[in-house]
């Protein structure tokens, strides 16, 4: 899928974005966000990126779990996500905390080595190259940093398994066409899902980037996996 279009279809579903995630996961997602923010190291006074960063949730997550960090940085190319996602930071009261910059994340304006922990939720699975940016998010972590990638998955039980596809493939569409008015964004979402790789498929291409003790976790009956990853190296 091209990048024009992704782009595009973040644009025009911004608006009912954070609505929608709620309403399809039955507010799993925020769950989901806490968990992943709970298993990442950080050290104090740290710096930390998040990549795809959308509406803004895992950056706020970050700074309610994590008040000590020095700056959360959050990077997307969507400016309509952007937007909303400044709103939300203000009315959290994180003034010169957080940095919000329209970007790729296959090309981070940033030096090498500039961030202890990135994090990207909801997100990879729209990167078409994922090698090239698990290597891009390599590259931009100091040694001993951390990666943490929160992805939905599709549940490996047959009976959950079959209705979670039936659902994805018949009401989800229907739900996201109603309430978004884009039906084509909420019958991509689904296939892009379906399409990802399994958790060890996934292991292994993070650790072909480079990461080290990579690990996994299955949240909510398979419904989402979170992975992390460390770059080889001393903390300090």
């Amino acid at each position: 899928m091209e990048l024009g279009f992704i782009k595009d279809m973040f644009n025009s579903i911004a608006p009912r974005y954070d609505f929608l995630n709620r309403l399809l996961s039955l507010r799993r997602d925020v769950y989901w966000r806490r968990e992943m923010i709970k298993a990442l190291w950080t050290p104090q006074n740290g710096i930390i990126l998040d990549a795809a960063c959308g509406t803004g949730d895992v950056m706020i997550e970050l700074l309610k779990q994590k008040p000590q960090l020095h700056q959360v940085m959050g990077i997307d190319f969507a400016p309509e996500m952007l937007k909303l996602a400044r709103k939300k930071i203000n009315s959290f009261e994180a003034f010169g905390k957080t940095r919000l910059i329209a970007g790729n994340s296959l090309a981070l304006p940033f030096s090498t080595g500039s961030f202890d922990a990135i994090t990207i939720a909801f997100g990879i699975r729209n990167i078409m190259d994922r090698k090239a940016a698990l290597q891009e998010f390599f590259h931009h972590l100091k040694p001993g940093g951390s990666l943490a990638v929160l992805e939905l998955a599709t549940p490996t039980q047959p009976i959950l398994k079959f209705l979670y596809l039936a659902y994805f493939k018949k009401i989800l569409p229907g739900i996201g066409g109603f309430f978004a008015s884009n039906a084509k964004a909420y019958r991509y979402l689904p296939a892009s899902v379906i399409r990802f790789p399994e958790p060890g498929a996934f292991a292994a291409l993070m650790q072909s980037a480079g990461f080290q003790q990579i690990r996994w976790y299955r949240l909510t009956m398979g419904l989402c996996t979170l992975h992390i990853g460390i770059k080889p190296g001393n903390k300090y």
